[in-house]
């Protein structure tokens, strides 16, 4: 096993995995728990400490033989000074020094970045993106969140706040998001607001999985819900090709498992809003790494 390894963890506001990778973006030995409702920054170190410990003994390594430790993190990030700005969907978390909490625990180097930043990382090294130099990377889960490479890099932006895709307005007016702002895409395309639009046609024990499962199997009313969300998201995204102009646009997370559903409207309204070079030269695709995308990209940190 090659000794410079990297552990990488994927802290999601529902599940935190955790995995070692190594340097050809392998998956060697994972782990994966539940993100604790509204976990406090203490109790997500101490967490964090048993299972990366947990995960050294089930792949035989020590510590030593680890290079680093990169994690994602949903939300805003001081990505130079591993500040944890605030999470938007995980209450209590506001200026938290993660990185170097996590070093002094753990005797390891410790790098932090948006969990977003991480996915595109991975997609754009060894998945969808390979022979992308610009491009958008978004993930569609219990939240919208977004990454961008310009010219082979990640970008972050002056604060090192970019790529908050979710949290473009698509309304005047609208419902109150949780980062503070008012009709974010995030509103209406997360997760649990698809799912409260679900209950209301289908019941309260609808599921997101058994949602596209109905609308694959040629339920109208289902299927119109993700074309609801394709259409939406491709209103947002259509002012993001004038924007950057990118090669590509990458759709990951668990959302996008429904696949053409959403992608087929998505692109409909691209080409409708967006310029007319921007929007020809652009593709659309799914990602490559799935549920994986996150721990790699969270290892190419460390």
């Amino acid at each position: 096993m090659n000794k410079r390894v990297k552990i990488g963890i994927d802290l999601g506001a529902t599940r935190v995995k955790i995995g070692v990778v190594n340097q050809a973006g392998r998956i060697l030995c994972r782990r994966e728990v539940d993100t604790p409702f509204n976990v406090k920054p203490a109790e997500l170190v101490s967490s964090l400490v048993v299972n990366i410990g947990d995960i050294l003994r089930q792949a035989g390594l020590k510590k030593g033989q680890i290079a680093g430790v990169g994690i994602g993190v949903p939300g805003p990030v001081d990505s130079e000074k591993g500040i944890v700005r605030y999470f938007p969907n995980i209450k209590g978390w506001e200026n938290v020094a993660l990185k170097s909490i996590l070093e002094r625990r753990l005797r390891l180097k410790v790098s932090l970045d948006n969990d977003v930043n991480a996915m595109t990382m991975a997609e754009h090294r060894f998945g969808a993106g390979k022979a992308a130099k610009n491009l958008v990377c978004l993930t569609l889960g219990t939240g919208v969140g977004g990454g961008i490479i310009i010219n082979g890099g990640i970008y972050r932006g002056s604060t090192m706040c970019a790529g908050e895709i979710g949290h473009v307005p698509i309304n005047e007016k609208g419902p109150r998001c949780n980062c503070r702002g008012i009709a974010c895409i995030e509103r209406y395309i997360g997760n649990r607001y698809v799912l409260n639009g679900a209950r209301k046609i289908f019941g309260k024990s609808i599921t997101l999985e058994r949602l596209d499962r109905l609308a694959k199997s040629g339920n109208r009313k289902a299927a119109g819900i993700w074309a609801d969300v394709g259409t939406k998201l491709g209103v947002a995204l259509a002012g993001v090709v004038n924007l950057l102009n990118p090669d590509m646009i990458i759709v990951g997370g668990g959302v996008s498992k429904a696949g053409e559903l959403i992608l087929r409207p998505l692109r409909k309204e691209i080409k409708r809003h967006a310029m007319i070079d921007q929007a020809r030269h652009v593709k659309v695709v799914r990602a490559k790494l799935g549920t994986d995308a996150g721990i790699i990209g969270a290892s190419l940190l460390a």
